[in-house]
């Protein structure tokens, strides 16, 4: 048995999801305009695992959503997680967010571009196969008319980015699967679980979130 706690900052989405062997037990998860991960995270962590009746010691391993993403809410995260792998003296397990993304995408045909919204027309994109397999790794890109011009075949496009993706990406080969806008901690459960396996754990004391690029402050 492996109870695993999974939160996912890095857009938006607050999620936080429990599972046993890869299947969620209890989950909780908000969208809000505004970023409220400061608030409702450790709430919502507190209340999946009172709704499947387990304590934090308990838990094998806290798995976490790694980047890219938004910078304050990738830190809220990975500092929940590293705190609770600290006090409980248990492994931390990393997954590439654009990963969990294009693993929400129930299509198995094609090529699925998960991308997450940078400023203006700057998304940061990754390619994978429909069976989930990485063809191409994240990359920050200004999207264009031309852009994917060399892909074949279908493209399923997931993610925050849709709508200004529209604008420009409007071959027919571009299908947009508005029902896939941000990860979720329910399918990071899952990849997490497969890292459980293979026991593939980070150093927790030099852990560091995927930014892919520096933080910026507005001026």
């Amino acid at each position: 048995m492996a109870l695993l706690l999974a939160l996912e900052t890095a857009t938006r989405n607050c999620s936080v999801a429990l599972s046993n062997n890869g299947k969620v037990l209890a989950f909780r998860e908000v969208a809000a305009q505004g970023y409220t991960h400061a608030e409702q995270l450790h709430v919502f962590i507190e209340e999946v695992l009172a709704a499947a009746g387990i304590g934090f010691s308990e838990l094998d391993a806290i798995a976490v959503s790694k980047g890219p993403g938004s910078y304050t809410g990738l830190r809220i995260g990975v500092s929940a997680a590293k705190g609770l792998c600290y006090a409980l003296q248990k492994p931390l397990i990393a997954i590439d967010t654009l990963t969990v993304l294009a693993h929400a995408v129930p299509q198995t045909d094609g090529t699925i571009i998960p991308m997450i919204d940078a400023r203006r027309m700057e998304v940061y994109a990754a390619i994978y196969s429909g069976d989930k397999k990485i063809i191409r790794p994240v990359q920050a890109e200004i999207l264009t008319s031309e852009s994917y011009a060399t892909v074949p075949g279908t493209i399923y496009v997931v993610g925050d980015s849709s709508d200004k993706a529209k604008t420009v990406l409007q071959d027919e080969r571009f299908q947009f699967l508005d029902t896939v806008q941000f990860p979720s901690a329910q399918v990071l459960s899952c990849l997490a679980f497969q890292k459980w396996q293979l026991q593939e754990f980070e150093d927790v004391a030099y852990f560091e979130p995927f930014y892919l690029k520096d933080f910026m402050l507005s001026k």
